[in-house]
């Protein structure tokens, strides 16, 4: 079976489903695949920064509206393995929405647009073809699939199709793992909660319905030596910091809700193209302690959207959709990552039990650290 389109978007997390959204709004034939059924709930921080509010306001996917009341959050408080704390505001107001419901509102609002969805589908071949097309080959249901397209957009996040590479990260880059459980009970408030402990850190932020999410991204290492479930890492990685300790233990894990990733590799510069263009976490895996992976995929997602729909509708080559996507992807987020992975050392370093006593010589640098990480608010695609 063949299917002519003029976009295929692969991946259906927030970057390929928003991808998908502006461009069948555009007007242009769009399927969105993934391997997976939706909604489900995956490995995130589950936190909106203003920057990644901003965008979804311009998708038109609006929470409030559809009667989910995500929480708000003012600031962030930092709480070390020997008892040290910083407290930073945060620039902007954020909020906390798990994945599960986002998911589902970016797929609703897509599927109003005219985007079709077809989840539980592997992708087994990408190739383009002699007349500038791209054919995609899936299997559902035991059946072979063919799609055809103008433009295909990989939003796979870390794992990618069979029979494609990455040069996005080093081999003897440190490898993590990522774990996230909902809980009921803990209540932190207006504010998000970043626990260090060995092997890395436990973010912890109160979602809708006032659950709270507790997300690890913990070192390969570490992990091996905590536990097998969701539940025992975090216990395992809550007995090296007290009061991490003393959080979880005042709070119930939802059944349903854990879940996990590995191996992941921090990204060591983004790759915006292969054979065609990379959003999300096929472009960039950042460090999840800078709180602004949700506004990456959505600023990767609108830049290709952009470009891509330039390319479909005829008015640049090819080769200008690759070096226009390229190089605004760059310019976008090189910088950013290259700041992200600076503070991820720095956090690591032996000498972070200083850091309570410096923001007090230095009130102003917490804000600051926080800033470097954020995207822009005023650069929203137009």
């Amino acid at each position: 079976m063949l299917n002519q389109l003029d976009a295929i978007v692969i991946g259906a997390g927030i970057a390929g489903s928003s991808c998908a959204l502006e461009l069948a709004r555009q007007g242009h034939k769009t399927v969105l695949l993934d391997r997976q059924t939706f909604p489900r709930h995956k490995t995130c921080g589950e936190f909106m920064s203003p920057e990644t509010r901003e965008m979804l306001d311009y998708l038109g996917v609006k929470p409030h509206s559809q009667g989910i009341m995500p929480t708000a959050m003012d600031k962030a408080r930092i709480i070390l393995p020997y008892g040290g704390e910083i407290e930073v505001p945060l620039p902007g107001h954020a909020a906390g929405i798990s994945r599960y419901t986002l998911d589902q509102l970016l797929h609703e609002s897509a599927s109003k647009a005219g985007a079709e969805i077809v989840t539980d589908t592997v992708v087994t071949d990408i190739h383009k073809l002699d007349n500038d097309l791209y054919e995609v080959v899936t299997r559902q249901g035991g059946k072979p699939i063919r799609y055809q397209a103008k433009a295909v957009i990989g939003a796979y996040g870390t794992k990618r199709p069979r029979g494609m590479s990455s040069s996005n990260s080093r081999e003897d880059e440190p490898v993590y793992v990522g774990v996230k459980s909902h809980y009921s009970g803990i209540n932190v408030s207006s504010q998000v909660e970043l626990y260090f402990c060995n092997g890395g850190y436990v973010g912890i932020s109160t979602i809708e319905n006032g659950l709270a999410n507790a997300a690890a991204f913990l070192s390969l290492n570490a992990v091996q030596r905590l536990g097998k479930s969701v539940p025992e890492i975090l216990e395992g990685a809550s007995r090296t910091n007290t009061k991490l300790a003393e959080r979880l233990a005042q709070g119930t894990v939802i059944s349903g809700t854990e879940v996990s990733v590995a191996p992941v590799r921090l990204s060591d510069r983004p790759e915006p193209w292969s054979e065609f263009p990379h959003i999300g976490d096929a472009m960039l895996v950042i460090p999840p302690l800078c709180g602004d992976g949700m506004s990456v995929a959505l600023r990767s997602s609108l830049l290709c959207a952009r470009s891509t729909d330039e390319y479909l509708k005829g008015r640049i080559s090819c080769s200008e959709w690759k070096s226009q996507y390229t190089e605004e992807a760059r310019r976008e987020f090189t910088q950013l990552l290259r700041r992200a992975r600076t503070i991820q050392k720095l956090a690591f370093a032996k000498v972070n039990r200083l850091y309570p006593g410096l923001v007090r010589l230095m009130p102003g640098l917490a804000t600051y650290l926080a800033k470097a990480t954020r995207l822009s608010e005023t650069r929203l695609i137009r």
